[in-house]
């Protein structure tokens, strides 16, 4: 992952304000990070990010299906694709759409990335 742009620097500082369990002052930069996006890599970074700490299921999914939407236009995404089919697993597990769960589950294990939980 590339992370010399402004988008993946707010992600990375996001990620830092989650690790010190500041989750409001993380969505507040992957939500930055989202209005700095310049081309589809920048948006499937931010909306992956902004999908993992979303409270609300449905709009999890929203966020990790805009990603995955964006991500497949740009081959750098590639880079975090596995990590992102396994969020939009989980979102589908998350509003009981077990089906959808389990294919991207399937998809991001062909990418080498597992899935263990619930």
């Amino acid at each position: 992952m590339n992370l010399d742009g402004r988008t993946a620097q707010l992600c990375v500082a996001g990620t830092q304000a989650e690790f010190a369990r500041d989750l409001e002052a993380a969505r507040q930069l992957f939500s930055e990070a989202w209005d700095a996006a310049v081309d589809d890599y920048d948006a499937a970074m931010a909306a992956h990010y902004i999908a993992h700490l979303e409270p609300d299921p449905e709009e999890a999914l929203r966020w990790n299906l805009i990603a995955l939407e964006r991500g497949r236009l740009d081959e750098r995404a590639d880079s975090f694709m596995g990590s992102l089919l396994v969020s939009l697993g989980g979102a589908y597990q998350a509003v009981g759409q077990t089906t959808e769960a389990e294919h991207f589950f399937a998809l991001a294990s062909e990418r080498g990335v597992e899935h263990y939980g619930g």
